[in-house]
């Protein structure tokens, strides 16, 4: 039932501009201690979402280190799918009513998938609540397990929090992105916090230039000439995908030839998104100045990357939020961003860097007028935004942040 994910080769000499020398020699001292370290991270999907992305870039560099490194993806019904997501909003606050089937759904999903793990690790890394019960049927008893949150727990549903909470008392060490993600009563009593990163050269983020990037929006029947703001996200309400639309639609007002690019990614995982994209789609009907894209419809990486280049403004409208990588990406373009001021995001734009956080609709339109009517103001933050996320969110430091992560797991029960 596990399916493993390939991926690409990359070497850890490629970011030495990017990063510099003292981090990459930090990261091979690092490297040297977990020589051929069997490690497994585990997923709900390949693709489209910042997990699936993350690992996409950090596995190959793994492994270029020396390290031996799977990564498999769960399976399961659309109804055991539903249940997740279900979870993962009430993990995130939202009221969350699990009956009897759905537990049973949730748990019989996770001892399926762990009867297809037989291969010994020294380190198993279980990606958000998806697979977090997999310990709970597994024997690998030398096996050290660390439970990495990419969600905002820090104020989590009772009713969600209480069945899974049990669910979590075998791993070793658990990860968050911020402290205020940690949630009450958490049975993990060792904790780190480590921010996501990006890839500087994924193709969501490799440098094209300007003339290519028109090309590549105008393929797809954008204009770079008009105004544009645009929201890169999964289509989930905690991304308030309504609200941008209204907030557009009140800096219209004041930009009249204003457009709107809302460009969603759709997984397997995520059967609400596809309710979340017909209301999208009802919201913008008739108005031509919206245009609404998925990966589905062949919007990808570099089409992203396209966008988050040309555009005006970077919308980031979210109400939770774990990290919100698209803030980083947008930022290491030069793009200025107009951002929820939840989760992650803030971390990534502090005050006069990148852009602007907001609270409200009113707000968000008012910072999208200021900044496309304003372009030298766009650019100065754009500018310190990308040098704030040189220095703190590219993927050399997530690297070192998790190999001193295994290290330390490691060292809990030294063999």
């Amino acid at each position: 039932m596990l399916q493993s994910v390939d991926v690409g080769d990359k070497s850890l000499e490629e970011y030495r501009e990017v990063s510099g020398t003292p981090l990459l020699d930090e990261i091979a001292a690092l490297a040297a201690d977990l020589d051929e370290t069997r490690i497994l991270h585990l997923s709900a999907t390949p693709y489209g979402g910042g997990v699936s992305e993350l690992l996409h870039s950090l596995i190959p560099l793994e492994r270029n280190l020396g390290l031996n490194v799977d990564w498999k993806i769960i399976s399961g019904s659309p109804e055991f799918f539903a249940v997740t997501k279900r979870i993962h909003n009430g993990l995130q606050g939202a009221r969350s009513e699990l009956n009897d089937e759905d537990r049973r759904l949730y748990l019989d999903g996770n001892q399926a998938n762990a009867s297809a793990l037989n291969r010994p690790y020294e380190i198993i890394v279980v990606h958000d609540p998806q697979p977090a019960a997999l310990p709970r049927y597994l024997d690998q008893k030398n096996a050290r397990w660390i439970w990495r949150c990419h969600v905002d727990t820090g104020t989590p549903d009772p009713a969600t929090w209480d069945f899974l909470r049990p669910q979590l008392d075998r791993y070793d060490l658990a990860v968050f992105t911020t402290p205020e993600f940690v949630p009450p009563d958490l049975p993990i009593a060792r904790r780190a916090i480590i921010p996501p990163a990006i890839d500087p050269f994924s193709p969501k983020n490799m440098p094209i230039d300007d003339q290519v990037a028109g090309r590549v929006l105008g393929w797809i029947g954008v204009s770079a000439a008009a105004p544009l703001v645009t929201q890169v996200s999964r289509f989930d309400p905690w991304k308030d995908p309504l609200g941008v639309i209204r907030a557009y639609r009140l800096a219209r007002e004041l930009v009249p030839d204003l457009h709107l690019a809302l460009v969603g990614s759709m997984a397997h995982d995520d059967p609400e998104a596809w309710d979340i994209h017909a209301q999208i789609r009802e919201a913008s009907q008739g108005d031509s100045r919206i245009s609404v894209f998925t990966n589905l419809t062949g919007v990808g990486n570099v089409e992203v990357n396209a966008f988050q280049r040309l555009s005006n403004v970077i919308i980031q409208k979210s109400i939770r939020e774990g990290f919100g990588l698209v803030v980083s990406e947008a930022l290491w373009k030069g793009t200025a961003v107009v951002a929820g001021r939840a989760g992650g995001i803030p971390s990534q734009m502090p005050e006069g860097i990148g852009g602007f956080l907001v609270d409200d609709v009113e707000d968000c339109a008012r910072y999208l007028v200021q900044l496309v009517q304003d372009p030298d103001l766009a650019r100065s933050l754009g500018k310190r935004g990308h040098a704030h996320v040189q220095q703190h969110f590219l993927l050399p430091r997530l690297l070192r942040d998790s190999l001193r992560l295994y290290r330390d797991t490691m060292n809990l029960h030294p063999s």
